[in-house]
């Protein structure tokens, strides 16, 4: 018998809680020891999460790209209209990635499986993961229209009744670059994804539920209280942003107003520029996706992800506006524009809640690398490069850390196998955080040669080249990011090509200082300078601290 939602105490709810976030953390798990990629088994850019008979996310995977609570919601929907429950059966599953009902471009895969209990759907996994390659011109900026980025998947299913449609695998096969790599992330979808359906048959078995509604309500309703709470501690009324980024021949102006009003929130992106013919431009899903998350992290930072976290707000984009493409506007890089979702958010916020924004991040760089490796054969594949974290109020940000999304970089053992390529320095950068009383994150230099004997193409997908992540309340901003062959600096969204022996540099942004650097308590600053974090140079200019060569203060 299903347990209704005012039976669930407290304990029980968070006992229940907890074992569902660890199921889904198994999946995960499962997902990882079975891919063929390094972007999944070592970057982990994926996602898993289960939802409720009605497709509302109620847990996601500890080790998940956060902002996808905004786009799983969504594709959904879209699953849900185009099959409804009396159209699937045990053993189906569904696949797209088709930007507007995925994530938001072609090379994430949606793979989602209706979980059968007592011979009616119980509930749904679903998993995400960046796939090495689909075709096209390959993964990248420089694509003019949709049409040339790749094989285009509509919702369809991928296994009927525990039958594996192979005419797919074949249709997949004969598009990419990689065949073995990419057919090997999608299997390994399909297995976690089975795998998550009988662990969570177990969880219902073990206590008495016929679906996951219940839980679902009183796992997002937790959640939504907690938020809608949060958000009435904060000062209400609009608050504005507007910023420039990088385009790829000109500036683009994105702007937001957010309005907060009792226990909710509506982000209204109007204002924002026009969509451009190149791979930078953001569906309304990735938009959706990195507001929520940008709230959540200001609301409910300490639950679990899930649904009800996200509930009180509301986002709107015009259609048309770079944070709302329509087809066919290409969305390959789709992140170079929609990760600065998040710091046009928090500047909005910070007058509305100065104790909890974050100062502008280095952000994440994303490279694809396509070649021969003397060894191995052809390789597509991914290098994930942190700037430095945005200070916050009170906390240094972490050096080289990723933000808004979280992908690890691959290990440079691993990468130098799979690649060929050498990597001849990764060393942090020493005067690229933002000054403040609290200090930005530091960035990173790396350095790349082409060992492969033969051409290696990379596609720059880069942001904070000419607009540098900003300081907050009077900190002081961080540095820009580079891209450099042979020490030439090149176009940041740009399809490049090295030849045997060439070097790419990367030269990645350190994070906004927040507060006043006169502000900062001289032995952080002493400590900085001896770390190798702050030149002495900086320390005078910065914070108007002399050190002396023996890491004395010798004056202010």
């Amino acid at each position: 018998m299903t347990r209704g939602v005012q039976q669930l105490d407290a304990i029980s709810l968070a006992i229940m809680w907890d074992r569902l976030v660890a199921l889904t953390d198994e999946i995960v798990s499962t997902l990882v020891r079975t891919s063929f990629s390094t972007i999944v088994r070592e970057s982990y850019d994926l996602t898993v999460v289960v939802v409720d008979t009605e497709g509302r996310l109620m847990a996601q995977g500890s080790i998940s790209a956060p902002p996808f609570i905004g786009t799983a919601p969504l594709t959904m929907k879209h699953v849900l209209r185009r099959f409804p429950p009396e159209t699937l059966a045990p053993g189906d599953v569904i696949i797209t990635n088709d930007p507007w009902q995925g994530t938001g471009h072609l090379y994430d895969v949606n793979v989602v499986r209706p979980v059968f209990r007592k011979g009616r759907i119980a509930g749904y996994t679903l998993s995400i993961t960046h796939l090495p390659d689909i075709g096209g011109v390959g993964f990248g900026a420089s694509a003019a229209e949709i049409f040339h980025e790749g094989l285009r998947i509509p919702l369809r299913k991928i296994v009927s009744a525990g039958v594996l449609d192979e005419s797919l695998l074949d249709l997949i096969r004969a598009n990419v670059r990689v065949p073995e790599q990419v057919i090997g992330d999608v299997m390994a979808n399909l297995t976690a994804n089975e795998v998550g359906g009988r662990m969570l048959t177990e969880f219902m078995d073990e206590y008495g539920l016929d679906d996951l509604n219940a839980l679902s309500a009183a796992i997002r309703g937790q959640a939504e209280r907690v938020t809608r709470e949060r958000i009435r501690a904060m000062r209400p009324g609009r608050y504005t942003n507007r910023i420039q980024i990088e385009g790829i021949d000109a500036p683009i102006t994105l702007a937001c107003a957010i309005d907060i009003e009792g226990d909710g929130v509506t982000i209204d992106f109007a204002g924002t520029g026009a969509c451009v013919p190149r791979g930078i431009n953001v569906p309304y899903c990735y938009t959706n996706a990195m507001s929520l998350y940008s709230m959540k992290c200001l609301t409910s930072w300490d639950l679990p992800n899930n649904e009800g976290a996200t509930a009180p707000i509301k986002v709107i984009a015009p259609k048309g506006c770079i944070l709302n493409a329509q087809p066919p506007f290409p969305t390959g890089g789709r992140h170079s524009t929609g990760h600065f979702v998040s710091p046009l958010v928090f500047g909005a916020m910070k007058d509305a809640a100065p104790d909890l924004v974050q100062s502008d991040t280095g952000m994440i760089d994303i490279l694809n690398f396509r070649g021969t490796n003397r060894d191995r054969g052809e390789f597509s594949t991914m290098w994930f490069s942190a700037g430095g974290f945005g200070a916050v109020k009170g906390h240094d940000g972490p050096n080289v850390t990723p933000g808004p999304s979280n992908m690890a970089v691959v290990p440079v053992e691993i990468w130098e196998d799979v690649t060929g390529t050498l990597i001849e320095r990764k060393t942090l950068l020493a005067d690229s955080a933002g000054a403040g009383e609290a200090r930005g994150g530091l960035g990173q230099e790396v350095v790349f040669r082409n060992d492969t004997g033969h051409p290696l193409t990379v596609f720059s997908m880069a942001n904070r080249t000419e607009f540098p992540p900003l300081g907050f309340h009077d900190g002081r901003d961080g540095a820009r990011r580079a891209h450099l062959i042979n020490g030439k600096p090149i176009h940041p969204k740009g399809q490049n090509v090295l030849a045997p022996g060439d070097r790419l540099t990367l030269r990645q942004p350190g994070g906004g200082g927040f507060g006043d650097p006169k502000r900062r308590a001289r032995d952080k600053i002493t400590r900085d300078v001896a770390e190798g974090f702050v030149s002495r140079e900086a320390a005078l200019h910065d914070y108007g601290v002399v050190i002396a060569d023996d890491l004395g203060e010798a004056a202010e």
